[in-house]
């Protein structure tokens, strides 16, 4: 089908970038041909289903596992809202994680309900006077100079307490090494809200695909030819200018250029998932697990980003993911740009690079090396396509 046709646009991922690129570009008449090397689409935010038995001969219930990762989108940009509600309804879905330090719950982002916990204080005043005073306790110690390194830092952002329980062992297993080894530039703010509210996200559009994010990727990719299991590096890098008349590159920066400046540093994450035998496994879709005693980061509980309430109960069993986080091997899928002095040097010189490229369009987290939440990879891309 392929041999012998020209399209205008040859799109490599199907991620969010791809496939709205690829809409955009069919909305005003051209032709996409998108692959993707996985044997499904949608990137990262591919969605698998699991069918699960209903009780009293009701059917079956399906859980969207979130193959690679819980994602919640939210976004301020009104715009972007509409464009991908106008494709695929959202449902209400509020991000409220809970982090587990040896069996202390703390509800997340720091605020009120997370201060009476650490403390028993029960007014924002209280709650203030303790994190300034042991905010103070670490000037002391610091003095005028800036931070050093991460974990500087956060004791001048939250105080010992915050800093200890919720995010010191949590940071060393993302990242892998010491927070003293972390530079400060990594945790720029850590936002404290002296409320009883458990919203981890300040924007005032949030929410998950009613059926899974597999539709949102199936209609933004409507009137593209699409090809799974297809490598671009043996496909179509030498050739694909016989194919197409622009290339959208949505791959590793560093590998397109066959990493002739090195080699770019990301980390990574691998998932245990298993389907546990209850309707409710820990109440919540998200438990950040922060003590270093427990090798995953956080458990995943998806049927909690599509099911609320009495619902939860109609479907019998559950299903979770243990989430990993470990350092990129050559094979592995890189999900985090590693934001270092290295790194951002390094990168900033392959964007140069790819700014010479002729009718090459790069785009996304993986071709910009830097970490966009989901709203923003959408933006780019309708920002792209002129």
């Amino acid at each position: 089908m392929l041999k012998g046709s020209k399209f205008d646009f040859l799109v490599v991922g199907s991620g969010l970038y791809g496939a709205t690129f690829a809409y955009k570009a069919h909305q005003a008449g051209k032709s996409c041909l998108v692959i993707d090397k996985r044997p499904q689409l949608g990137g990262n935010v591919y969605c698998s289903p699991v069918s699960v038995p209903s009780p009293a001969g009701k059917g079956e219930c399906v859980i969207n596992v979130h193959k690679y990762g819980a994602h919640i989108f939210h976004t301020a940009n009104k715009a972007v809202w509409d464009f991908v509600n106008s494709l695929v309804p959202f449902n209400r879905y509020t991000n409220c994680p809970v982090a587990n330090y040896h069996g202390e719950l703390y509800n997340l982002p720091f605020n009120m309900n997370t201060f009476y916990q650490m403390w028993g204080v029960r007014t924002p005043e209280e709650a203030q006077a303790r994190i300034n005073e042991q905010i103070g306790n670490c000037k002391s110690v610091i003095g005028n100079r800036e931070p050093r390194n991460l974990e500087e830092q956060a004791l001048l952002l939250v105080g010992r307490d915050i800093y200890e329980k919720l995010i010191k062992e949590y940071t060393e297993k993302q990242w892998g090494r010491p927070c003293t080894e972390l530079p400060a530039f990594i945790i720029r703010r850590l936002p404290l809200r002296f409320v009883f509210d458990n919203n981890y996200f300040n924007d005032p559009y949030q929410g998950i695909p009613i059926g899974g994010y597999n539709l949102l990727i199936d209609k933004l990719l409507e009137g593209a030819e699409v090809k799974t299991n297809c490598d671009f590096f043996r496909e179509y890098k030498d050739s694909w200018r016989d194919l197409a008349d622009t290339l959208v590159y949505t791959g590793q920066l560093d590998e397109y250029f066959d990493f002739r400046l090195g080699r770019l540093d990301w980390r990574t994450v691998s998932f245990k998932t298993r389907i546990e035998d209850t309707p409710n496994y820990q109440g919540n879709a998200v438990v950040n697990y922060t003590s270093r005693d427990v090798p995953y980061t956080r458990v995943i509980e998806h049927k909690h980003f599509e099911m609320f309430g009495q619902a939860v109960y109609e479907c019998p069993k559950t299903v979770v993911s243990e989430e990993y986080s470990t350092e990129f091997k050559p094979g592995m899928e890189p999900y985090y740009p590693v934001n270092d002095e290295r790194n951002n040097a390094l990168a900033e010189q392959y964007r140069e690079m790819a700014m010479k490229e002729e009718n090459v369009i790069f785009g996304g987290r993986l071709a910009e090396y830097k970490y966009y939440d989901m709203d923003k990879v959408i933006e780019r891309a309708l920002s792209a396509y002129v």
